[in-house]
């Protein structure tokens, strides 16, 4: 009796679930494309399909198309590539983000000529006396055929009416005399110290600053909150048309709880297209300890949902140990263990800038010594840049389950590199290849956007050809990655350090439907123009967030 009951229980069961099946239609269905999966295979189908935000099949299209209903969107990929979305493991973008809607943008011009008719442009559409300011990676200088910087009367020809500041990364600025009038900057006493006017050989200011410009930048004018709203869904925007879906943010200079605020709004109102997994810096130095308790009081580490979520601790944990070269002192060196060593015991992610293997033992040594109380293997620290490391140390990171965050720092260094005694080592650099055969979790993205640019596909291309701005090789075949690989730090590898590997970073089925459709096939273009290739349909949970070409009227909200 028992046996029959059993049976025909399960005969209704088997009918239910069948019925149930039938009834899961889904969403979207993407076809006639190569998708590149990067599961474990790195498997190669032809068609995607997604129901409620989530992959729900990827295969043939025949197999695919069969769970289209007539509710269904369906877009022919017309035989174009499809990745996982991109994730950069280390790029500043709530910084970036606070001033994209009122700064002018130097990144991607091809020539000096075409940057300063971008400052032309953004003068033509704001009030004569309107602050102009950019802020843009030195090596932006060696992609122009120019290969130089702005004069000052090139930026008061560009804008007369303007006060024009131009920033390479932290160490020199061009300021017009309306700028400098404005600010009341006429001798070295008038700037933070450290910072000293450049003069020419009659010792009249160039209108040029050199130094440590972090606390002088402060004295620009800062957007509004609602021009920090504004910047923040612009450069998410910017983001997702180059393929981008995630970033792992790790605080930084000038980022305080109040920079966060824009970024928390865009969030709350549900229009964030990119997804932030954030590290809390140590603010002020020698208070760090009592910022951390204070503020991560109330915030445990995941706290967020999928689209914004807390991500532990970092890049700067104290700034007496924040790139540091040389030894430490022993007293830096315990306050920083007595804040890593209460991270770990509270579960928290840990990030750590680290400049050079020379000291690193320093950092490791530390780290182990907390592992050895409350291991750190399932926490998912981190170390960020480290482009020398040495085999000895990634083995070290392996054994503690240590993940390496890599950024194209290589990329933006001039071909002096090579003149020095160290040209060999640099042509290593990072050595990608070593840790991979290793076993460390790689996540590769840019440091943008003060240092480096933000365009991922211009640092997978620098992944694959060694090369820097300038065109110059500065790494040799033995570290240059497999293209699968490189995607897989630009994808899988960098939802590591998030806690997100099990939901995103590769298209299988279960996981966050979040794609780009690419403008080139990544796989099989020449090298040479992987840094050219651009998203023209990227989705986010299954939101088409951004579109163009074919695809620009699928694009959420047009």
């Amino acid at each position: 009796m028992r046996d029959w009951f059993a049976a025909t229980l399960a005969v209704v069961f088997m009918t239910a679930g069948a019925s149930m099946a039938s009834a899961q239609v889904a969403d979207t269905v993407l076809f006639n494309g190569k998708v590149l999966t990067v599961d474990q295979q790195f498997s190669t189908r032809s068609a995607v399909a997604v129901r409620e935000g989530r992959i729900m099949a990827v295969g043939s299209d025949a197999d695919v198309r069969k769970l289209a209903g007539p509710s269904t969107r369906t877009i022919d990929l017309q035989g174009r590539t499809v990745i996982p979305g991109l994730i950069d493991s280390h790029l500043h973008a709530t910084r970036a983000a606070l001033s994209f809607s009122t700064e002018v943008n130097w990144i991607g011009a091809a020539s000096l000529a075409d940057a300063l008719g971008r400052v032309r442009e953004a003068a033509s559409k704001v009030k004569p006396g309107a602050w102009l300011i950019v802020v843009t990676p030195p090596a932006t200088l060696d992609t122009f055929r120019e290969r130089r910087r702005p004069r000052q009367d090139e930026l008061v020809a560009a804008a007369p009416n303007n006060p024009v500041y131009v920033q390479l990364a932290y160490g020199w600025a061009m300021l017009t005399p309306l700028a400098m009038k404005t600010l009341n900057i006429n001798t070295d006493a008038d700037l933070p110290k450290g910072n000293k006017l450049e003069r020419d050989a009659a010792g009249k200011p160039t209108g040029a600053i050199t130094g440590n410009l972090v606390e002088f930048f402060e004295r620009l004018p800062k957007p509004t909150f609602n021009e920090q709203v504004a910047g923040t869904k612009l450069f998410f925007r910017e983001l997702n048309r180059l393929g981008l879906t995630g970033v792992g943010d790790p605080g930084g200079n000038n980022v305080t709880p109040r920079e966060y605020q824009a970024l928390f709004k865009v969030w709350r109102d549900g229009q964030l297209t990119v997804r932030v997994a954030y590290s809390l810096c140590g603010m002020t130095d020698g208070s760090e300890f009592d910022e951390y308790r204070n503020y991560l009081a109330m915030m445990p580490q995941g706290f967020g949902d999928e689209m914004l979520h807390f991500n532990g601790i970092g890049e700067r944990i104290t700034w007496a140990m924040n790139g540091i070269n040389g030894t430490p002192p022993e007293a830096d060196k315990e306050k920083y263990y007595q804040i890593v060593r209460w991270a770990a015991e509270r579960g928290l992610a840990v990030t750590m800038h680290w400049n050079s293997d020379d000291n690193v033992d320093h950092l490791l040594g530390i780290w182990e010594r907390v592992n050895r109380e409350f291991p750190i293997g399932s926490l998912r620290w981190t170390i960020a840049h480290l482009n020398d490391a040495s085999p000895q140390t990634l083995q070290r990171m392996k054994t503690l389950g240590i993940g390496w965050t890599v950024q194209d720092a290589r990329y933006n260094s001039g071909d002096e590199v090579l003149k020095t005694e160290e040209a060999n080592d640099v042509m290593r650099q990072p050595p990608v290849v070593t840790g991979h055969k290793i076993g460390v979790v790689i996540g590769a993205g840019t440091d943008a956007h003060r240092v480096s640019t933000y365009n991922p596909f211009t640092v997978l291309q620098w992944l694959l050809d060694g090369k820097n701005a300038g065109g110059t090789v500065l790494r040799g075949p033995a570290e240059i990655p497999s293209r699968a690989d490189a995607l897989r730090f630009y994808t899988i590898g960098s939802a590591w350090p998030a806690h997100d590997d099990d939901v995103r970073g590769s298209l299988e089925v279960g996981k966050l439907a979040d794609l780009a459709v690419l403008s080139k096939d990544f796989m099989t273009v020449p090298v040479s123009e992987v840094g050219g290739i651009e998203s023209v349909l990227t989705m986010v949970g299954g939101k088409v967030v951004y579109g163009a070409g074919p695809y620009k009227e699928l694009e959420s909200g047009r």
